[in-house]
Order: structure tokens, then C-alpha cells, then sequence
């Protein structure tokens, strides 16, 4: 928590080859905390990207501060959840914000989080694709088709109270994102899914903002059919088991 007890943010950013999009997304990211008088931190978690990210981000140190830019690197692809663990043991703020650092999420939406997590005292606040003026864009109609067709057959089985389950832009307590790290079992894009579900088992309040989803602007989609198959399986074992 910054000094006086104000509140600080800290901004995990899980990165693979994004040389292109990181400076563009850390620019954003500071200006929108700056006009919003919102203290913060961003830390980027690079899993050895042969692109130079990591260089990238090095240099984006120099030039806003080690104190806004964290750079903890690991040596390879490891999982995005051992990347937010990772990320959160350097965290000093008191929420922690998770996103992609592929500019399909516009920190222009964080300061309407913020406001909805002190409207409610939500414990998390999520970003929904599927509510309000929400929506997708640059998607064809297959990806979009599998996105819809993923959420509906969450929303029937497991009955999450939340719209969007498979998204990856949301603001936690850090103490919920603790808890809640400690509880998940799953890995890839079945890991956002069972957050929001556990939240759910431990009496968590969510809070929904809706927002646009932009698809990525530079570098390649990393959802292929292995990530399908694994989601399948990971949302069976989560109607087994919750």
C-alpha cells in the first residue's frame, strides 16, 4: 500500500515475445495511472522470449524508473499462473491488476475497475466481453463462435456467477489473489476459468466491468487446437469437481 494509506496497483504483465506491444502497453498503462492520480507498479514477468522483450523491458526500466517498471524474468515458458505467483511475491501494492500484454486490453478500462471495486468493495472486479457495451473485435466468426461456445457451456456447468469466464483482465485484492493461487490446479486458458469458480466456493464478491477485446496487434495468436482440447478436458474436471 503506497504511504498514507492510499491504495497502490500493481499491474502483472506476463510477457513471450511482445517486443512490439510492450512499449506501446507500458506507455498507456503509466499515462492512465498518472491522469488518474492512482499509485502503481508494473511488473513485467518475461519467460526467456528469443524476441528481445526482455531487453525491451530492460530499457523501459531506465526510462520510467525501476520503482513503475519491475523486470523479473524467468528462464523459460513456465505457465501463466506460476507467472502471476512469480509476479505477486515482488507486488507491493495492496490490488493487483492482470492483463495481457498484448494490447488486446486497454488500460483505459482499469480506472472504471477501481471505481467499481470502491462502488461494491468487490474483492474482484472482471472484465466482461459478453455484458453491457462490451464485445469483440477483430476476431473471425470461428474464434468467435469458440469463445461464445466456450463461455455458454461454462455458464451451464459450472454456474459461475460471472459473464466472462475465460477472460484475462481482472483486478484482485492481493490477499483474494493469494488465497485463490493457492486453490487452482489448472494451467493455460482453463486457469482464468476455475479463478472466478473458486472465487465463487470462498464467498468472494465480483464486481463486472464490461469492455472491448481487441485482438492482438502485433505477433501470432497463441490459442491453437491443443489449447481447445486442454480447455475441455480442464472445464470437465472442474464440473467433477467443484
Amino acid at each position: 500500500m503506497a504511504a498514507g494509506g492510499a491504495d497502490k496497483f500493481s499491474v502483472l504483465l506476463p510477457t513471450y515475445n511482445e517486443r512490439e506491444n510492450l512499449p506501446l502497453v507500458v506507455w498507456l498503462l503509466a499515462r492512465t495511472f498518472q491522469e488518474s492520480g492512482n499509485s502503481f507498479e508494473i511488473i513485467i514477468i518475461d519467460d526467456g522470449s528469443p524476441d528481445g522483450t526482455q531487453e525491451i523491458a530492460e530499457q523501459l526500466e531506465k526510462i520510467y524508473g525501476s520503482d513503475k517498471i519491475l523486470l523479473r524474468p524467468r528462464p523459460r515458458k513456465l505457465g501463466l499462473g506460476t507467472a502471476y505467483i512469480h509476479g505477486m511475491k515482488h507486488a507491493t501494492g495492496n490490488f493487483i491488476v492482470i492483463m495481457d500484454a498484448d494490447l488486446s486490453h486497454h488500460p483505459k478500462f482499469i480506472p472504471e475497475f477501481i471505481r467499481k471495486q470502491k462502488e461494491g468493495n468487490f474483492d474482484i472486479v472482471s472484465g466482461t466481453r459478453y455484458k453491457g457495451n462490451g464485445g469483440v473485435y477483430g476476431w473471425d466468426l470461428k474464434r468467435k463462435l469458440i469463445s461464445r461456445g466456450a463461455n455458454f457451456l461454462t455458464q451451464v456447468l459450472l454456474r459461475p456467477g460471472a459473464s466472462d469466464l475465460t477472460g484475462s483482465f481482472r483486478l484482485y485484492r492481493k490477499e483474494v489473489l493469494q488465497k485463490l493461487m493457492e486453490k487452482c490446479v489448472s494451467k493455460g486458458y482453463v486457469f482464468q476459468m476455475e479463478m472466478i469458480v473458486r472465487a465463487r466456493q470462498l464467498g468472494y464478491t465480483i464486481g463486472e466491468v464490461p469492455i472491448s477485446f481487441v485482438d492482438r496487434v502485433y505477433g501470432e495468436s497463441k490459442l491453437g487446437g491443443n489449447e481447445i482440447v486442454s480447455f475441455l478436458k480442464g472445464l470437465l474436471t472442474l464440473f467433477a469437481t467443484t
